[in-house]
């Protein structure tokens, strides 16, 4: 036989494999036919654009464009022009995205014909969350808290209370307005899963996209309607207040890159932060690699961890902060990270609570903040920068919205220490100061050389009499900003902020109007006769403070100049209202147990420290109350830490009625209390005292329908006798209480042994 042939046609059939192989792989990899092997794709994969050609059932359309198919689904960026209908079996063609979840970049949806919709899968809140019911068709049932209507949007957003948790149902409507009558109905709604994200692609919520009232059944209605309740007074509005929390407690793993005791931890790992709100006063290292444990939660669109505890390992690994742009951080990508980001300083203002430096990056402001240590901490000098230096900040980066979509977020940046912000150029030389100086050598100069005539004269008169206005409104303005750092009162500040404005526009009427208050400034009697201008005064996340006006002559056009001095005093005013505002707010917070809303032990010291300053001035006598309530540990674990905390509300509140008008109780912490005694005479009066308490504790408590017993032991001590400061003061009544709750645990044993054996009591 010859092989010549058998050769050649060999040959022949390996180049045409070859061939092919090569237009195989010319032509790139084959298209993802099915939605289930898109969402088997990692997100690296996604990433790659991979093509796809599919066939699904169109589920939601309009805004978003979300196709189902064999009990899988996905979303699709829909291509323009292309409006599918619901029940549409329709052929997408495309490329693949990377996300929280892969999707679809659409190049063509083409309608192959109408069919019906998949039937909805029955969710629960717990599927929504754990993401198992992702761009699904759903049915969801819940109580309708809330119907907020977006006429400019033809579509409403129910707040539904399900078993586990809020979600929101927005519902396309032509006449939104409807779905109001829905409040406290049980419904069950009909649509697609949808996630909501943050700028870092991270999963904060679900809500699920209802294409139309059609799809909201009501399975039962309101049993009234809201508007027929009886009016609650606003004081009493608590009385309604129930939550059942079942959140679970997770544990996270990551570097601390902030911590500011008694408030918050800041954790990262990788690309991912986290901020972890805590009571913790341990001390920690920023770098320290921790545990975290705590409760998640959702503010404003921010994970964070409430209630949480931290492990530290003593391992220190410092995270390498990130360098980034205004843009950047505006873009949300970077919320609760480590960046370090570049900025001229406009402004640097001391606080009561905190330090700011503005600064100003590609034409936009933004802030640099140093917030103080607790009070019993040296608080350092604040670190001089001129005005003009341009700075590298480190730091957090914190937002205001965690919302970028909708465009670029307000952020500042939270530093650990001033050693986080350092000059890298020193300011120009064209400042204010030197421009002065600058103008009054020409003045001199022209005088001099006066020949140059009346009318050069003239013109350096007018721009010197502008340029000492402006020193001057420069000057009131400074000092108004020292009075708004200091503890001036909030009306007198904004008396001369109103006073300001007024010379600025030429001695106009200018008044300010605060929510709840009198108006301040100059009020003019005639308001109705002159042209009448306001300005809103906005807090710092954009609600209304109040309102700015000044009272101009009606027959003078607008102009840009009293649109400034406004939008000037409207930013001070606004500045003077959240300072003292948060001053006060914080203030509280320091001093008061949140749960009891009875002194904590830090103003507890400071009260007892005080008496016994009194005590030994006067030679007098005051007393010492230490309170450990008996078996509260079984009570929360059997019937959990909720009761437990409205058993510890309903025995503060009656230990704190059993006190004198000048004595204190506070809350040390758990279920200890202390209670500081003014002034005592004698032995038995302190013994009255402590009749009263160990007596509120006979009658049962009644607590979120259980009836609970209670108990307490205590110890006494006397101030001088048993101590001349706090700490040894403490130390006696710790003692004398740990004597008592040890003998009252042996009378129990005895009196359990007597009853086993039979004995007579």
């Amino acid at each position: 036989m010859e092989l010549g042939p058998l050769l050649k046609k060999l040959i022949c059939v390996l180049g045409i494999a070859l061939g092919s192989a090569a237009a195989s792989l010319a032509a790139g990899p084959a298209p993802l036919t099915s939605i289930r092997a898109i969402q088997l794709l990692s997100d690296a994969e996604a990433r790659q654009q991979l093509p796809v050609a599919f066939e699904a059932t169109v589920t939601h359309s309009g805004d978003m464009l979300f196709v189902q198919d064999d009990g899988s689904a996905v979303f699709v960026v829909a291509p323009p022009n292309s409006t599918p209908l619901l029940g549409d079996r329709v052929l997408v063609r495309g490329k693949t995205l990377g996300s929280f979840r892969p999707i679809v970049m659409g190049e063509s949806v083409t309608l192959l014909h109408h069919g019906e919709l998949p039937k909805p899968i029955p969710a629960t809140f717990d599927q929504l969350i754990h993401v198992q019911r992702d761009c699904l068709l759903v049915s969801l049932r819940g109580m309708v808290h809330a119907a907020d209507v977006r006429p400019d949007r033809k579509s409403a957003t129910l707040q539904l209370l399900t078993d586990g948790g809020y979600i929101d149902a927005i519902v396309n409507s032509s006449d939104p307005a409807a779905l109001e009558t829905l409040l406290d109905a049980e419904v069950e709604v009909t649509g697609v899963v949808v996630g909501e994200f943050d700028g870092k692609m991270q999963m904060h919520g679900v809500f699920i996209g209802v294409s139309s009232p059609d799809n909201v059944k009501i399975l039962r209605p309101a049993a009234a309607t809201p508007w027929s309740l009886p009016v609650t007074p606003m004081d009493g509005v608590i009385a309604g207040f129930h939550v059942t929390d079942r959140t679970e407690r997770v544990r996270v793993h990551g570097i601390v890159t902030y911590y500011q005791p008694r408030t918050a931890v800041v954790l990262q790992d990788g690309n991912k932060s986290l901020w972890i709100s805590t009571l913790a006063v341990n001390p920690m290292r920023v770098g320290d690699v921790v545990d975290a444990t705590g409760f998640p939660e959702a503010h404003s669109g921010f994970l964070v961890l409430s209630h949480g505890e931290i492990q530290d390992s003593h391992v220190l690994a410092p995270v390498d902060p990130l360098p980034t742009t205004e843009p950047e951080l505006e873009a949300g990508k970077h919320a609760i990270d480590l960046v370090s980001v570049e900025g001229k300083v406009v402004m640097a203002a001391r606080g009561a609570s905190q330090d700011e430096y503005g600064l100003m990056a590609e034409g936009h402001m933004f802030k640099a903040i140093f917030r103080h240590p607790p009070s019993d901490t040296a608080l350092p000098p604040m670190k001089p920068i001129a005005l003009g230096s341009k700075v590298r900040v480190t730091g957090i980066c914190i937002l205001e919205d965690s919302n970028p979509f909708n465009g670029p977020v307000p952020f500042d940046i939270l530093m650990r220490g001033f050693d986080d912000i350092g000059v890298i150029a020193k300011p120009s030389l064209m400042s204010v100061r030197n421009l002065v100086l600058a103008v009054t050598l020409l003045l001199v100069v022209v005088i001099a050389v006066s020949a140059w005539g009346w009318t050069l004269r003239r013109k350096v008169d007018r721009q010197t009499a502008k340029l000492e206005t402006m020193a001057q409104f420069e000057l009131r303005r400074s000092n108004i900003l020292e009075k708004i750092n200091g503890a001036d009162p909030q009306a007198e500040i904004l008396e001369e902020i109103t006073a300001l404005v007024s010379s600025t526009l030429n001695g106009a009427p200018c008044w300010c109007e605060i929510a709840g208050g009198t108006p301040l400034g100059v009020v003019p009697a005639l308001k109705a006769t002159l042209r009448v201008v306001q300005m809103r005064i906005a807090g710092h996340s954009g609600t209304a403070l109040g309102t700015l006006s000044v009272g101009l002559d009606s027959s003078t056009p607008h102009s840009d100049h009293e649109t400034e001095a406004l939008k000037v005093g409207a930013r001070m005013a606004s500045l003077t209202i959240e300072t003292r505002r948060l001053y006060t707010d914080l203030r509280r917070r320091s001093e008061f147990d949140l749960l009891t809303d009875i002194p904590n032990r830090f103003a507890m010291e400071k009260f007892m420290d005080a008496r016994i300053e009194e005590a030994r001035q006067t030679a007098g006598t005051m007393g010492l109350i230490y309170i450990d309530l008996d078996k509260f540990k079984a009570i929360n674990d059997e019937y959990g830490h909720h009761v437990g905390d409205l058993f510890l509300q309903e025995v503060a509140g009656r230990m704190k009625r059993q006190l004198r008008g000048g004595d204190m109780l506070a809350r040390l912490g758990g279920d200890e209390f202390a209670a500081v005694i003014s002034v005592i005479r004698n032995r038995t009066e302190m013994e009255g005292i402590v009749k009263r308490i160990k007596h509120c504790f006979e009658k049962p408590f009644v607590v979120d329908g259980y009836l609970l017993q209670g108990g307490a032991s205590v110890g006494v001590a006397f101030y001088p006798e048993d101590g001349l400061n706090r700490e040894s003061l403490l130390g006696v009544a710790d003692a004398a209480m740990y004597l008592e709750k040890k003998e009252g645990k042996r009378h129990e044993q005895e009196v359990a042994g007597a009853v086993a054996e039979g004995a007579p009591l």
